[in-house]
């Protein structure tokens, strides 16, 4: 795969996380998690706005039982965190939603 390759498949994913994050289909924060991390893979600006926003609602719950970490919880511990959890995904989509839709259009095919 050519590097060019590469950064269009990483920019389909951003496509499909923004697009599914909005429909409900995928876990709010866990989307904002990955596209947090797909900002380097995609090749904008540091400074791209879109994209800051998802690392800052990463940095904000990264002390949170998300995604695939979850397993390794225990069930009163994830009990006790899901007030917490969904706290904040109230606040991620108020604090990122236009981002959110943004990114969904920017890499759409």
């Amino acid at each position: 795969m050519s590097h060019e390759e590469y950064v269009e498949k990483k920019r389909a994913r951003v496509h499909e996380l923004a697009s599914r994050m909005l429909d409900g289909s995928i876990h709010y924060l866990e989307g904002a998690i990955e596209l947090s991390s797909l900002r380097f893979e995609v090749e904008v600006s540091e400074d791209d706005q879109d994209f800051l926003v998802f690392t800052a609602v990463a940095s904000e719950i990264d002390h949170l039982p998300i995604g695939a970490p979850r397993q390794y919880w225990s069930k009163e511990a994830l009990e006790r965190h899901e007030p917490e959890i969904q706290e904040s995904i109230k606040w991620a989509k108020e604090f990122s939603l236009p981002q959110c839709k943004s990114l969904s259009e920017r890499f759409s095919a």
